[in-house]
């Protein structure tokens, strides 16, 4: 499913780049199936054991948080994935849900459908999303924290990654009370963890071996 995604979203990302559409098509794709997941555009979930997330939009930086899921719309989800309604009927039920779409986008929603694909567009979305980061050459960066940060020092510190990774960054913070203290940050797939807890669990494992 996941190389099926992957062929899916590079040919939606080459035709929106060929002609000039990738914003446009990145939003109204986002905006669909956000909609098949039942969220709300600018509501995050809050994080696991009582964390607190906030993706801002900082000067040079950002981008916007994805919704939660809810049941609200398991429905459409149902009706879209289902074997049981007809391409007709399911490509009848995307024209009224549409509002002012790209032709680009309809086409490739309609095409979907009819190879009964339509089951992988979280994935298609996703893909298409990495695509664009690369592109705009974004870098993911999250700091934990055990309190909040001001904005000034996040911005100061995804400054300073961008300025020495050349690449623009997309910041998420997020607070986590158990790290005690100092941070972790996770820049694309790497981490740093400089939290207090971090060097407590080092400090365990060195006296546990016997290194004092």
């Amino acid at each position: 499913m996941e190389e099926l995604a992957q062929v899916y979203a590079r040919s939606l990302f080459d035709a929106a780049k060929q002609q000039g559409k990738l914003d446009v098509l990145r939003e109204q794709l986002g905006q669909f199936a956000d909609a098949l997941e039942g969220g709300a555009a600018g509501q995050g979930p809050a994080g696991r054991n009582g964390d607190s997330r906030q993706r801002r939009v900082s000067p040079g930086f950002g981008r916007a948080p994805r919704p939660s899921r809810s049941e609200g719309n398991r429905d459409l989800q149902v009706f879209f994935f289902s074997p049981y309604f007809s391409t007709n009927e399911k490509q009848d039920a995307l024209h009224r849900l549409l509002v002012d779409p790209d032709e680009l986008l309809v086409n490739f929603f309609e095409l979907l459908i009819e190879n009964h694909r339509m089951p992988v567009i979280f994935r298609i979305r996703r893909t298409f999303e990495h695509l664009w980061e690369q592109e705009n050459r974004l870098l993911p960066v999250e700091i934990t924290s055990a309190i909040e940060l001001d904005a000034a020092t996040t911005d100061r510190v995804a400054q300073r990654i961008g300025e020495s990774t050349g690449r623009r960054v997309t910041l998420t913070t997020r607070v986590d009370p158990s790290i005690i203290g100092g941070l972790v940050v996770r820049v694309g797939n790497a981490i740093l963890d400089a939290s207090i807890r971090n060097r407590l669990e080092q400090l365990r494992k060195h006296v546990a071996q016997g290194a004092f």
